[in-house]
């Protein structure tokens, strides 16, 4: 599908505020009307780009191959029961996924330029893998509705481990233990049996007062989250820049459906707010190196080969982090064999880490 506005919608519902039903409607109303509270909401889908792999993908995601870390159920590894006990498969997990190994896309660069223009209210995000912080943005503007990797703490006595000895641990993917009980330290990533973080709760009401609404890179499927573009006021325009159409978006008439790429939906609403160079030099601050630009450039590699590539090495090191065996290799790629037959014919099923990574949904809140 390309990157248009959708023809799903029903176009003959007239706008009550924006003056048609496009992107270069609400760029206008943007600038005839001042705006200065937008409110974001976006998932997963805007940290693709970055290489960080969609866990769903039956391609190019995590998934199955969480099946290297020889658990019995993949979300498993984000079980808070099953950490207590055996917290080394996270931790093994986490030393792959961990802050500072992949660059903010022109996503996250897009928040921090409303930021900067003083437009930005609240950015409300899924994701656990802090690219709106790499961006520039401050994160009293962030709620992570699942938790990040942004902070840690003591499961038992609560304390706060410190960053800087929390980054080397997981440099090193060992498992740090707290400096006061010994307990097991974890990040504040909300795992299953454990509730939403405080911070969300206290900001849920927001979006009532946003005079434009964004939604990004999310399927909309997981409560409470998948609720907050609904509590936008009657009358303030909500923008979904999306691969496809989610959570009753497109039904009120001031709703603008851009469906493609979301890197190029958002070049193009950067582009119709007259904005596009300021955006592009946003983005090139999170990647200052000129040599890694000019390589990233000249990448002949799809997005899907980029990915494809990204998964055999997590997992490769993540089984090399775990020192399995060449016949425990073999017993895994047995099971993903397995595993690829099953997902093949049950790829519309709701299954996985719905609470951390909205892009599975086996379990939620």
């Amino acid at each position: 599908m390309g990157n248009e506005e959708s023809s799903i919608v029903d176009e003959s519902t007239r706008p009550s505020v924006l003056d048609a039903r496009n992107i270069d409607a609400v760029a206008k109303y943007v600038k005839d009307y001042n705006v200065r509270k937008v409110v974001l909401m976006v998932g997963a889908g805007i940290s693709t780009s970055a290489g960080i792999p969609d866990f769903r993908s039956p391609d190019t995601g995590l998934y199955a191959n969480l099946a290297f870390l020889d658990l019995e159920e993949p979300e498993d590894v984000f079980d808070i029961g099953f950490f207590r006990q055996n917290p080394k498969p996270f931790y093994a997990l986490a030393h792959e996924l961990y802050p500072g190994r992949y660059r903010p896309t022109i996503a996250h660069s897009f928040v921090k330029l409303l930021y900067n223009k003083g437009m930005l209210l609240k950015h409300f995000t899924q994701n656990i893998d802090c690219l709106e912080r790499q961006a520039g943005l401050p994160g009293d503007k962030i709620v992570e509705a699942h938790g990040s990797f942004a902070t840690q703490r003591c499961i038992d006595c609560k304390l706060p481990f410190p960053d800087d000895k929390m980054h080397d641990i997981v440099d090193k993917a060992e498992v740090p233990h707290c400096l006061e009980c010994n307990g097991l330290v974890k990040p504040d990533i909300v795992f299953f049996g454990e509730a939403l973080p405080a911070v969300f709760h206290e900001n849920r009401s927001l979006p009532e007062e946003a005079d434009l609404c964004i939604v990004m890179g999310t399927s909309l499927t997981v409560q409470p989250f998948a609720s907050l573009p609904s509590m936008c006021r009657e009358g303030t325009p909500r923008v979904l820049i999306n691969m496809q159409r989610v959570g009753g978006l497109g039904s009120r008439p001031d709703d603008v459906l851009v469906l493609g790429d979301i890197d190029a939906g958002v070049r193009k609403f950067a582009r119709a707010l007259g904005w596009e160079e300021e955006l592009e030099a946003v983005w090139q601050e999170t990647n200052p190196d000129p040599k890694a630009r000019e390589e990233e450039n000249a990448s002949p590699q799809t997005r899907d080969e980029r990915l494809r590539a990204e998964i055999d090495r997590l997992t490769e090191d993540i089984d090399r982090t775990l020192g399995r065996t060449d016949a425990y290799q073999q017993r895994v790629r047995e099971r993903l064999g397995d595993y690829s037959d099953s997902s093949s014919s049950s790829s519309s099923s709701e299954n996985g880490l719905a609470h951390v990574f909205p892009h599975l949904a086996r379990k939620s809140h």
